[in-house]
């Protein structure tokens, strides 16, 4: 889940653009840690505290959270654009912050280096290991922010491409974009995981959305909750053997500041979370400048959940 925004569109691609625990990367480690809700002794009073990384997606979670607990008459403090894994996970571990939206596959790369961990149900094992006994993942939502490998949708309506696998064909006849480190890191993993050997490999970079879209590159690197995807016209293709761990949405709670009411309603949001509906939500808070407060409170209410 390193994303800082400079404008809507460009730093939002920037940001997510960049690989997740799958490609060497993760969501929340280059935001920058501020002292912005430091503290660490617990909320007094029953009080849940919902924290959030500095980028624009973890607060748009953050907020729908938190909106999600008042309607169900618990009582919330919200500490937003915090910072970094490292500053958020020692607050939630402490006590200083009760919930905060996490990204199951770098999480589990952050408490444990050396997971080998790449299905959904292979990293919440993990995580019930690993995490500090202070510490649970609640259920993760269908909705991802991951590594993707996608191609414009005429490309795929041409080419007859829904999952990575079916790349097998073509890809010899295709140019790849991405990070500038992403061949070094990928290159081995696609061949041992898909036989997938590419024409080109292209430093893309910040720009990969666009360099697929004007054909620069057949297939690239995007993130799977990059508003480009929609406003290029793009089309992510499945990962159906797992190249790319998985990276879940869920609540990483402190066990002793929840209850089972607030247990329930994060289950239910997550039960209702998808990547599409994270995709057009994200369209709006970072594309179109919508508040995110106001983008929580219009999914929830879609969602019979406030």
């Amino acid at each position: 889940m390193k994303r800082l925004f400079r404008t809507a569109a460009v730093v939002l691609s920037a940001a997510l653009t960049l690989t997740a625990c799958g490609g060497g990367g993760d969501p929340l480690t280059s935001a920058s840690a501020s002292p912005a809700g430091s503290g660490s002794a617990a909320a007094p009073g029953g009080k849940v505290v919902v924290g959030s990384a500095n980028f624009p997606e973890n607060v748009l979670l953050a907020e729908i959270y938190s909106q999600a607990l008042e309607a169900k008459g618990v009582q919330v403090e919200k500490k937003l654009n915090i910072g970094s894994r490292e500053v958020l996970f020692d607050q939630a571990k402490s006590g200083g912050l009760t919930v905060l939206p996490e990204y199951i596959g770098s999480l589990l790369a952050f408490v444990d280096k050396t997971t080998t961990a790449k299905t959904k149900d292979d990293v919440v094992a993990g995580l019930k290991e690993k995490l500090p006994a202070e510490l649970e993942v609640l259920e993760p939502a269908a909705a991802e922010d991951n590594n993707s490998l996608t191609v414009t949708k005429a490309t795929a309506t041409k080419d007859g491409l829904t999952t990575i696998e079916d790349l097998v064909k073509v890809a010899k006849n295709y140019a790849v974009g991405g990070p500038p480190e992403f061949q070094s890191r990928q290159e081995k993993n696609f061949k041992d995981t898909y036989g997938l050997e590419f024409k080109e490999w292209k430093k893309t970079g910040d720009a990969t959305a666009d360099a697929i879209k004007d054909g620069t590159v057949q297939v690239g690197n995007v993130f799977t909750t990059d508003p480009k995807i929609v406003l290029n016209d793009l089309v992510s293709l499945q990962d159906t053997k797992n190249a790319f761990a998985a990276d879940n949405i869920a609540p990483l709670v402190n066990k002793a500041g929840v209850n089972d009411t607030v247990r329930t309603t994060l289950n239910a949001v997550s039960a209702k979370l998808d990547t599409a509906g994270l995709l057009a939500l994200m369209k709006r808070v970072a594309i179109d400048k919508d508040d995110a407060a106001t983008v929580a409170k219009d999914w929830l209410t879609q969602n019979n959940l406030l």
